[in-house]
């Protein structure tokens, strides 16, 4: 066996390690999760049963009321509901959402994948944004390009994303007419690949340059790093064209902390995917987690809470694993 061979193979156990001592720490973080999502939707001000009924807890006896309380488990403790709610998971059973009147795996089957669709699609924005104009900044440092990118990266760093999603709904919608205000398809429509596209474009737009200041900084800044390392200078003495020693000698080595930094920007992107859904009235999950919040809806509060901390553990999770892949210094004892 070769020394490559052998080393590859200690670096796959290393990582294998390391997912399975994630994973054994993701039980418990999802369990204690799940369980703080019941006492705090127990200690809201809102009532279950009045959201339930909705404006019809008007017309209903004091009986009725009773009655329906009774069968939503309403009744019993937070503990025992938790309790039936977890025992039920662990079947397989997701229960039913009060607020929808449907299984709770239907609307995750529903609303999760244009969910992801969207965050896919916003990430591979704002990675493309920081990559080509952090780099271009850093390797004309000094210039306009880098003056004017340094300068709309801290400006994008405080405005929200649903400020963003408004001010394009009014330029590229409501004022140049160029993109559909929100939605799926287009009022009577037919679900299409290109319906779907030309209303994706837009909220995809908007939730990549959201998340893209801190990720252009950061590649600016890696790449300044880069470029004053003694690899690259050799590079340089060598007569290698500037082109050729930025793009395949210090962008390399700045990839590193950036894939880092994507995995700790995974919360961010969860908080700017629900308000974007929200503005331009995507069909993912962001309106059910509202809807399950006001309706105080146990089973698909809980479910919805624990889908977006499981994308933030995994996004850690590969970000992780990509670092100790890209570069054998990285331990994976971490």
């Amino acid at each position: 066996m070769t020394p490559t061979t052998a080393g590859s193979r200690s670096r796959a156990t290393a990582v294998a390690r390391l997912v399975l001592r994630r994973l054994a720490f993701a039980v418990p973080v999802l369990f204690l999760v799940a369980f703080g999502v019941f006492l705090l939707a127990a200690a809201s001000p809102f009532d279950p049963v009045y959201q339930y009924y909705g404006v019809q807890i008007l017309n209903a006896s004091a009986a009725d009321v009773a009655d329906v309380r009774a069968r939503l488990g309403l009744d019993e403790g937070v503990l025992a509901q938790f309790w039936g709610w977890f025992t039920g998971v662990l079947s397989g059973d997701l229960g039913v959402s009060r607020s929808m009147r449907q299984p709770v795996a239907r609307v995750l089957a529903e609303r999760l994948p244009w969910t992801l669709l969207l965050t896919v699609t916003g990430l591979v924005v704002a990675v493309v944004f920081a990559l080509v104009l952090g780099t271009v900044a850093a390797w004309r440092q000094g210039g306009w390009i880098d003056r004017v990118v340094t300068a709309l990266g801290h400006a994008l760093e405080g405005i929200p994303p649903f400020v963003l999603a408004l001010l394009a709904i009014a330029l590229f919608s409501l004022g140049l007419g160029w993109l559909p205000v929100a939605g799926l398809t287009d009022a009577g429509s037919a679900l299409s690949i290109g319906q779907v596209v030309e209303h994706l474009a837009l909220p995809a737009l908007v939730l990549g340059i959201s998340q893209s200041p801190w990720l252009v900084l950061h590649v600016r800044q890696s790449m300044l790093s880069s470029l004053s390392q003694d690899h690259v200078t050799g590079a340089r003495a060598r007569g290698l064209g500037e082109r050729v020693v930025v793009l395949r000698h210090a962008l390399p080595t700045a990839l590193l902390p950036f894939v880092t930094l994507i995995g700790a920007r995974i919360p961010e992107l969860v908080t700017g995917t629900v308000l974007v859904e929200e503005v331009f009235s995507w069909p993912g999950l962001a309106a059910a987690v509202v809807t399950a919040a006001t309706a105080v809806d146990y089973p698909l509060l809980a479910i919805l809470t624990l889908v977006a901390t499981a994308a933030v553990l995994l996004g850690s999770l590969l970000a992780d694993v990509a670092a100790v892949l890209l570069d054998p210094r990285v331990s994976a004892d971490g």
